[in-house]
């Protein structure tokens, strides 16, 4: 059962929503997992939605995706998806399971409405990208 399980924190993963500039004309926005751990992660679970309230009051709620990586190595990333800037002002929710030895480790990474925005903005070293990481 669940409550059996133990949960252990999550440590050295994190996710970055980076900007990516095709053009001057043309930026892509892309949701990355970061694993800065000095081992693998393996058989990890990313499941993404977005909801919250648009600009006149009324509840909204994007699809929820599933994405699985078989692994990511130690020091790794790895693209779980692009998204669009007309979701900004919701909670963006990106829930991630993983194993190690395992071990499985869960967390839930809530990117709350507007702070994707570009005053928030960070070089992310891993991605060798601007973006907004959270850990």
């Amino acid at each position: 059962m669940k409550k059996d399980i133990p949960f252990l924190p999550v440590e050295g993963v994190c996710i970055a929503v980076s900007r990516y500039i095709e053009s001057t004309e043309h930026i892509l926005w892309k949701v990355f997992l970061i694993n800065r751990n000095n081992y693998a992660i393996q058989n990890v679970f990313i499941r993404s939605k977005g909801y919250g309230f648009d600009k006149e009051g009324e509840k909204q709620e994007t699809s929820t995706l599933r994405h699985h990586l078989p692994e990511v190595a130690s020091g790794d990333y790895a693209l779980i998806e692009p998204i669009d800037p007309n979701v900004f002002h919701l909670n963006n929710e990106y829930w991630v399971s993983y194993f190690v030895d395992n071990q499985v480790y869960d967390k839930k990474f809530i990117f709350v409405p507007d702070t994707i925005v570009e005053t928030n903005l960070i070089f992310i070293p891993q991605i060798n990208m601007e973006g907004i990481l959270h850990i």
